[in-house]
């Protein structure tokens, strides 16, 4: 059975609702699914899997969610290579914000690709200014982000 792990950075739950939404897409295609809450460097690097989905809001002036800082300074200080890691990114902000609109996925998706990830698809940036649930968006993404990518494992 495939494994999906989802890395989530949240403030206030909408990251964490997201995933737990989309949960059951990947679980009916037939992935065991791993949702880390407070995630750390290892559960990406120790934690093989084969697919990994990140679901990050953007906080402040394009910073972090509390969760998630350390797993992103871990990141910086260890620079892990991760050629094998093929993963999606739902970015969570609010164009209020101007030009650090989804700052914190913008930058995640960066230091991704520096450190050899393939990123599966574009990245999708769900506004609170124009979309009250973000799984109203997140959901239809994903299943077509599964069927696009040919991610069915069932």
């Amino acid at each position: 059975m495939p494994k999906l792990n989802i890395f989530v950075g949240t403030m206030y739950g909408g990251a964490l609702d997201v995933a737990e939404q989309v949960r059951p897409l990947f679980e009916q295609e037939g992935y065991e699914v791993t949702i880390f809450e407070q995630p750390k460097l290892e559960d990406l690097t120790q934690n093989s899997a084969d697919l990994a989905l990140f679901c990050v809001s953007t906080t402040g002036s394009g910073d972090f969610p509390g969760n998630f800082v350390p797993f992103v300074r871990a990141f910086r200080e260890q620079s892990p290579a991760l050629p094998e890691l093929r993963y999606g990114l739902i970015a969570l902000g609010d164009s209020s914000y101007g030009e650090t609109f989804c700052g914190a996925g913008r930058t995640l998706d960066a230091l991704l690709e520096d450190h050899g990830a393939t990123r599966l698809g574009e990245r999708l940036e769900i506004d609170a200014m124009e979309t009250f649930m973000a799984d109203d968006e997140a959901v239809p993404w994903i299943e077509q982000w599964i069927e696009s990518h040919q991610l069915k494992a069932a």
